[in-house]
């Protein structure tokens, strides 16, 4: 009887029979995502990223970067797409930019129905002004496309998270907190939820510290002390610079070692037992000639540095991966059988 009991216990305990509370882990069939960093124009130039993130294949994460317009005819506040902090009149909307782009895609799996793929696209907004207004703009947009959002639904108490209603788009956003007042805090219990937020980092640990001796705190503060809380219905993922893993970040990496890798591993063990996705950003590894607009601050500075970084995040079940090199990281995706989702 002992024996069968013990057996049972450890049948039980197997980590197929945890069931994590939050349900972006059904996302992939719990597999990573490659996440396309900064995926769209800069001042007109680099317009192809959108489409070369999208012919990758799918599920794929979409960074928007967000900030405000107004129109001056209507002084009405417009959401657009542009890595600086005001947009201008040249710079796409988000309604034109990213909707009307995916929009075959999206009416193409609605129309199939095939629900187990879902979401095929995880859109990821990057806000250079949290102003109300240009929050506002935001849910407005998404709010034109209900049948295309997974929703959740706001609960009397933060520590209940909501099951989601999939649809083929998942919309996340960062830690801001005027976004939670605005994208959450304003509902009332029952309401829908349109986009789930990010973990705050615990700063406070990093107070009176020199920028030298907080690169160094980043690197080795233990993950609990970095992320003491659960994942709430809103906040139900955690973003990263590389520089908690390596020191200093992509460029100050140096050989990938078993100590990175056993750091990087313990962070999305701790997250993921607090039941949030973890993400890292921005892996890539190129030589300067290789250069489309991406730039130099999170290159390590070769593809074959990357991959190292790219195989351990895989195999330690970071959720997403961005990067500038979609096709690189989709291609090593592939190659080393780590990416399982049809497409």
């Amino acid at each position: 009887m002992l024996k069968i009991l013990l057996a049972l216990s450890a049948f039980l305990l197997a980590p197929q029979f945890f069931q994590p509370r939050n349900d972006l882990f059904q996302v992939n069939h719990g597999k990573s995502l490659l996440d396309a960093h900064n995926c769209y124009p800069y001042d007109g130039k680099w317009a192809d990223r959108i489409d070369r993130a999208l012919s990758t294949g799918f599920p794929v994460a979409i960074e928007q970067d967000i900030a405000p317009y107004v129109d001056p005819a209507t002084g009405k506040v417009i959401a657009k797409v542009t890595h600086r902090n005001k947009a201008d009149a040249a710079d796409p909307t988000l309604k034109h930019h990213f909707f009307d782009r995916v929009q075959p895609i999206v009416e193409r799996a609605l129309k199939d129905g095939d629900k187990g793929k879902w979401p095929l696209i995880v859109l990821h907004f990057d806000f250079k002004d949290n102003a109300t207004p240009t929050l506002e703009a935001v849910w407005q947009v998404l709010g034109e496309y209900p049948d295309w959002i997974t929703t959740g639904t706001k609960t009397e108490n933060d520590s209940d998270l909501s099951h989601l209603d999939w649809k083929p788009i998942l919309v996340l956003t960062e830690d801001n907190d005027n976004q939670e007042q605005v994208f959450y805090r304003k509902l009332a219990p029952g309401d829908k939820m349109r986009l789930f937020g990010s973990a705050h980092t615990n700063d406070k640990i990093f107070q009176g510290l020199n920028e030298r001796q907080k690169q160094h705190a980043m690197a080795h503060a233990a993950p609990d002390l970095l992320l003491p809380k659960p994942a709430t219905n809103y906040r139900r993922w955690w973003n990263n610079p590389w520089s908690v893993v390596e020191e200093g970040g992509q460029r100050a990496a140096g050989d990938w070692t078993a100590a990175d890798d056993q750091r990087l591993k313990a962070l999305a063990d701790h997250a993921h037992r607090l039941d949030y996705w973890i993400r890292f950003y921005t892996l890539d590894g190129f030589a300067p000639a290789q250069d489309r607009g991406w730039g130099a601050g999170y290159n390590f500075g070769s593809l074959q540095a990357v991959q190292l970084r790219w195989k351990a995040a895989l195999q330690d079940g970071v959720d997403m991966i961005a990067t500038d090199q979609y096709e690189d990281l989709r291609a090593f995706m592939k190659k080393s059988g780590y990416y399982s989702a049809k497409e």
